[in-house]
């Protein structure tokens, strides 16, 4: 199987040496594994340090093991030309897998909103099924499905509402040419939400307005463009009618556009990324000249 050694830990998990060509990726795991330069560094550790915290792994029934959490450190494996990883053995069923497996990545910065979306959207599965055979799950689910709704425990588990979550599994509506607009800046997150309602075709119509245009819809837009939609009313003509409309400069506003922000910023950043950076920023710039007022 691939393990070179193994250490019991507590006489429950062990922690045993793999190959890494015994290790499968999670099935349809949301989160991508980029070679960044956080990556570099991760490699760099790994070449100096070894592998400090070793990954997450479950038997599979075909004497697989698969990865739960740490495909990037085992990524940094094959970079660094390591061919072995140090990983907890885990004994989990499904649902199991797919909670921790989201959690433990939920912690990472730079995620996307579509990985964001697809985490909550299997997270909220596995829960809900959790749910229908709760005589098998944990106490500690059974209570809080006790106590909330599936999407309620998603929201609390990652620190957000309960409407917010709504909001990014929506996304998971998007057809992928849209979704990826998103995620690099292009498409707002709460127009995108509104668009996601549209059906495949009328989510095309929306995608060629936008090569047309050059514009992104803003949210009155987009709710006009899903209130037409839902009327029957939507054609191709009428988006691109809506989405060549003029929109209405606001008082003492900057717009900056994406190709202006992307040099400061990783590719892997989202607008809201990078807006909560420049409010810092702005912040800091505020602070000084009220100092230098102040002498």
């Amino acid at each position: 199987m691939g393990v070179a050694s193994k250490a019991q830990i507590d006489g429950k998990e062990q922690i045993q040496r793999f190959l890494l060509s015994s290790l499968v990726p999670f099935k349809d795991h949301p989160f991508r594994v980029v070679d960044d330069d956080r990556m570099k560094e991760t490699v760099e550790s790994i070449q100096e340090y070894g592998v400090l915290v070793p990954i997450l792994v479950r038997p599979l029934e075909d004497g697989a093991y698969e990865i739960i959490s740490g495909h990037r450190r085992k990524r940094a494996c094959e970079l660094a030309g390591v061919d072995e990883i140090p990983a907890i053995v885990r004994e989990m069923d499904d649902d199991e897998a797919t909670i921790v497996m989201v959690d433990s990545n939920l912690q990472r910065e730079n995620i996307l909103p579509s990985e964001r979306a697809k985490a909550y959207q299997m997270k909220l599965e596995a829960l809900k099924h959790q749910g229908k055979r709760r005589d098998l799950t944990s106490g500690q689910i059974g209570q809080k499905l006790e106590q909330q709704g599936a999407r309620d425990a998603v929201a609390e588990d990652a620190g957000e509402s309960p409407r917010n979550v709504q909001r990014y599994i929506r996304l998971n509506s998007l057809e992928q040419p849209l979704l990826e607009k998103v995620d690099n800046g292009e498409l707002a997150f709460t127009p995108a939400v509104e668009l996601s309602y549209l059906n495949p075709e009328e989510q095309s119509w929306v995608r060629s307005a936008l090569e047309t245009t050059q514009q992104t819809p803003s949210l009155s837009q987009a709710q006009r463009i899903k209130q037409e939609s839902k009327e029957g009313k939507l054609t191709e003509e009428s988006v691109l009618s809506i989405m060549s409309e003029e929109k209405k400069p606001l008082y003492n506003s900057v717009t900056l556009s994406h190709d202006t922000l992307k040099k400061y910023f990783p590719r892997s950043y989202t607008a809201k990324q990078m807006e909560k950076v420049i409010i810092k920023l702005l912040d800091n710039w505020l602070k000084k000249r009220q100092q230098e007022q102040q002498r």
